[in-house]
């Protein structure tokens, strides 16, 4: 099948590379331009990966601590009626499991070192089915929690900065304390610390404390959980399975799934993945840009061709395509390098970077610092779609004026000096 003449011209432009010095000065420019797309998109492709794998590696932390949605009373009380909630709440084909617990703030004291945390009460026969920690820990540290024998299984980096290890005591104040004729005294409870876990989340491992729920109810002087916890199906359709459970949970109750437990880190990520992919743009959009260089050079030094092609009969839109066709391949060459250079680095990034700390000697996720020992790395289509099809525009846009002003050449005045 015969190619239309404006596609041959422009690939026999793009890949010309003997003649003169000018024309292979031209071809050079082209490479240029052609690898400086290649790089910008594989660039976007490689970053945003490793942004999306950071935040699924912390998403995915986060949640072996916390669970997709939890349900409680606005005022800290204990739920009206626990056994009502927890029915109507798994009767939502979404919920694969749900278990009671107590949330209360306190202080955690040894010697004279006091330390600010979370405190948590749960049902460990139930805990393991709404989160990973709790299946983690089941037949450890949570075996060890028994009612009555006020045990407390701390996080790791809470215990460390206390000096305390599994079978010290540790002192819990509950800051609802008894009234007496100098005011109200705090109450105080003296605890053994039966286990401890990491995460990998430095917020729940610095300021996490689980015991029984029973034990955190005496200590708080309540007379039930204060809420329930949540696992889901799918955890992506937290909201929607929030905003349901609100029309359908009987009382006055408050819901929150995870995505509003932590929405200013995932507002932060959300930002700076979004500047990110703007700043990385830009490099594709200089390297597209110099493609108009490139082509404005290729149509001075090819005047003559445009001159003959014109008193052969070549309209002023075909000159015009030839030279878009040109533009058009190096973008569309560049973009397809860059996609292969930029999905072979982030799916084996994980071979390459061990591969470069060996070689040069270094670290570059130190584990006491980031918790996280590899880099991680998740490419995802709706990030590499939008980065190929901007490449493209970009490279289109560029070929418009270098290729209009082709075709504006006039055969006479091109002619008259050859």
């Amino acid at each position: 099948m015969q190619l239309p003449y404006e596609l041959t011209l422009g690939w026999r432009y793009t890949r010309a590379s003997r003649g003169t010095r000018r024309n292979g000065f031209i071809s050079f420019i082209s490479g240029v331009s052609m690898l400086g797309i290649a790089l910008g998109v594989a660039a976007l492709i490689i970053v945003l990966s490793v942004m999306n794998g950071f935040q699924k590696e912390v998403t995915n932390r986060m949640l072996s601590v916390i669970s997709h949605i939890e349900v409680f009373s606005p005022d800290g009380a204990a739920l009206p009626d626990v056994a009502l909630t927890l029915s109507e709440a798994r009767a939502n084909p979404q919920v694969v499991g749900a278990a009671p617990f107590i949330g209360a703030q306190g202080l955690l004291g040894r010697g004279d070192d006091i330390k600010g945390a979370l405190i948590r009460g749960i049902d460990p026969a139930r805990e393991p089915e709404v989160t990973d920690l709790g299946a983690a820990l089941k037949d450890s540290a949570l075996a060890r929690l028994v009612p009555g024998q006020f045990g407390i299984v701390l996080g790791g980096e809470l215990a460390r900065a206390m000096g305390v290890r599994v079978g010290d005591p540790v002192t819990l104040i509950a800051p609802s304390g008894q009234v007496s004729p100098a005011g109200v005294v705090p109450r105080l409870k003296q605890m053994t610390v039966v286990g401890l876990f990491d995460s990998g989340h430095y917020e729940y491992d610095s300021g996490l404390a689980l015991l029984h729920m029973d034990d955190a109810a005496k200590i708080f002087r309540l007379e039930g959980p204060t809420g329930i916890r949540l696992k889901l199906r799918d955890l992506n359709q937290a909201r929607e399975v929030a905003a349901d459970l609100s029309r359908s949970l009987t009382g006055n109750l408050l819901i929150r799934d995870w995505t509003r437990q932590n929405r200013t880190w995932f507002a932060a990520v959300q930002l700076e993945k979004r500047m990110m992919f703007i700043i990385l743009t830009l490099i594709v959009a200089v390297a597209a840009f110099n493609l108009v260089s490139t082509l404005v050079m290729t149509v001075t030094d090819k005047r003559a061709d445009i001159a003959i092609l014109r008193t052969l009969g070549a309209s002023p839109s075909s000159i015009m395509g030839i030279f878009v066709v040109q533009g058009a391949m190096v973008g569309v060459i560049g973009t397809l390098a860059g996609l292969a250079l930029g999905l072979g680095i982030a799916f084996n990034i994980d071979v390459i970077v061990p591969f470069m700390e060996k070689v040069l000697s270094a670290s570059f996720l130190p584990k006491d610092v980031y918790l996280i020992s590899r880099m991680p790395s998740d490419p995802r289509q709706a990030d590499i779609v939008p980065i190929a099809v901007i490449s493209l525009v970009l490279a289109f846009l560029a070929t418009l004026y270098p290729s209009w002003h082709a075709s504006r050449v006039n055969p006479a005045e091109a002619l008259r000096y050859e």
